[in-house]
């Protein structure tokens, strides 16, 4: 039976799984669930994920969910995957272990923020959505049906990028306070890849001359970066040569794939940056036409 992959474009976890998929030839059926029609919580998908959450797999009776599960699943499973990806050796293995369990504790929870930004405003087609007010509702849904340790998690993760470019979006005030909090959680997590884990003579975390799945899985993460301005891009990533030489040469090894599976994100920050430069010019057409007011005579 063909492999089932339940995902949304939009998230991190979902498009490293896809990529991963697409590059080493696993033949797969791409099970879209619009995240912000609260497609996941139908009872078929709670079948499949109790805790509701993309990505999920099904491959013939199996079902699994948690993206690096998936990945680690894949790359043992099907026939074909090169072993850089998952190394058979097990010191190897141990220490892309040791790169995906930092991952969840510290780069996610600094670099995030679309996953809180789908479901409370925008759908996988780029389409904000038209009133606001859902928001406070929707975030009273969450906090009812989602666990405590995963919606501190979301919190966690929408700090800067969600802080500093979404909010306005979503008519929302920016929090600079929030965004800079998670500025400075992203920006140390860039210096401990940049100073621990690329460390060694390849272009790869842990000195490798080829991509593991921690490769894939933080690549992804760091992508969410596309939406921000491009000034505050440069400027969070601008310090870390490594960092921004590491990315592009992840997207060189799963080309064409990581492009086109990343193309929903391109969207996204054409449709942010459309509505920022349309906030701008209605903003200084009323500031123009209070200038040129004149008091009435009578």
């Amino acid at each position: 039976m063909t492999l089932k992959i339940y995902a949304d474009r939009m998230s991190q976890p979902s498009r490293a799984v896809i990529i991963f998929c697409k590059v080493n030839g696993i033949e797969f059926e791409e099970i879209k669930l619009d995240i912000a029609k609260r497609q996941h919580h139908s009872s078929e998908f709670k079948e499949i994920n109790p805790f509701r959450q993309v990505p999920a797999i099904v491959d013939g009776r199996f079902k699994l969910f948690e993206s690096h599960a998936i990945l680690r699943y894949l790359a043992c499973a099907f026939p074909g995957v090169a072993d850089h990806w998952y190394p058979a050796d097990l010191f190897k293995r141990a220490k892309i272990e040791s790169v995906l369990d930092w991952h969840h504790s510290n780069l996610r929870r600094g670099a995030g923020g679309i996953n809180l930004f789908i479901i409370i405003g925008i759908n996988s087609e780029a389409r904000l959505l038209p009133k606001p007010d859902v928001i406070g509702s929707l975030l009273m849904w969450m906090t009812l049906t989602w666990s405590l340790s995963f919606l501190i998690d979301l919190v966690f993760s929408a700090a800067y990028v969600l802080h500093s470019t979404l909010a306005p979006a979503l008519g929302l005030k920016k929090n600079p306070q929030a965004a800079a909090e998670g500025e400075k959680i992203l920006s140390a997590s860039l210096e401990q890849i940049e100073s621990i884990w690329l460390k060694g003579n390849g272009r790869f975390l842990l000195g490798s001359f080829k991509p593991s799945i921690a490769d894939l899985s933080l690549v992804c993460e760091l992508m969410q970066l596309e939406v921000v301005d491009e000034k505050d891009r440069d400027r969070i990533l601008g310090p870390h040569k490594k960092v921004k030489q590491w990315i592009e040469d992840t997207n060189q090894a799963t080309r064409p794939h990581f492009d086109e599976v990343h193309a929903v994100l391109f969207k996204l920050k054409a449709k942010l940056q459309l509505q920022k430069q349309q906030m701008l010019e209605a903003n200084n057409k009323i500031e123009y036409g209070t200038k040129t007011v004149l008091p009435s005579k009578m």
